[in-house]
């Protein structure tokens, strides 16, 4: 059985979302909260009655919280609960898509994002899956995650002193660390030709003759570590 408080400050709708719940067959709603506040004081009271032994108190599994909300809102609310009870995940039900909405609820730790369009079965799919530790998006919420990627600025590649590809450096950060040639073939999954290879090609762009010589460029280079 999942049990589940739902968290809206609309009372037509989390009466609706209660009784909408209480019809699939796994999930129970423990009860319901207009804000954030309400909310917290609902779980410490049921975390005070199970730890008194009281009859029928049973954990809450997930909260189905709100964003916009008195008092307290939804994205203070989600921080606060998987802070104090970090055994409650917390799904976003929600009419807000705005990246800052979304990121606000998911840096808080909201599990899932759910939009208030969603159907009884995919909000109880969402629970479901909070329960087993995964997390649900609404399909407007992932396309706004990929957007938010792609508009992301890429990293910029570092620039390697000398000319030395990638892997060069690589391999010279692991002699510094004081691997011999069939070690660093085993680390790096290559052939120790390959590995000589590398090495030749890594000593004659920095003008070293030895493994000593090599180890100080790494040091000076930031190549190690």
């Amino acid at each position: 059985m999942i049990r589940v408080v739902v968290v809206d400050d609309q009372q037509v709708m989390r009466e609706g979302l209660a009784a909408l719940l209480g019809l699939v067959e796994d999930i129970e709603v423990l009860g319901t909260a207009g804000d954030g506040r309400q909310a917290l004081d609902l779980l410490a009271a049921n975390a005070a009655a199970i730890a008194n032994g009281t009859d029928g108190a049973h954990p809450a599994d997930v909260v189905l919280m709100d964003l916009r909300m008195p008092v307290m809102d939804g994205v203070e609310a989600t921080g606060r609960i998987v802070s104090e009870h970090p055994g409650i995940a917390v799904i976003v039900l929600t009419t807000y898509t705005d990246d800052e909405s979304i990121t606000g609820a998911l840096r808080a730790g909201a599990r899932g994002y759910l939009t208030k369009d969603a159907g009884r079965a995919e909000i109880a799919a969402a629970l479901r899956s909070a329960v087993a530790g995964q997390s649900t998006f609404a399909a407007k919420v992932s396309d706004r995650l990929v957007e938010a990627m792609h508009r992301a600025p890429r990293p910029r590649a570092r620039q390697l002193p000398d000319g030395l590809t990638a892997r060069e450096a690589e391999v010279l950060g692991l002699i510094a660390s004081g691997l011999s040639n069939p070690e660093i073939a085993e680390t790096l999954f290559i052939g120790e030709a390959t590995v000589k290879t590398h090495i030749n090609n890594a000593f004659t762009k920095i003008g070293v003759r030895n493994r000593v010589e090599a180890t100080h460029y790494a040091s000076r280079h930031g190549l190690t570590g």
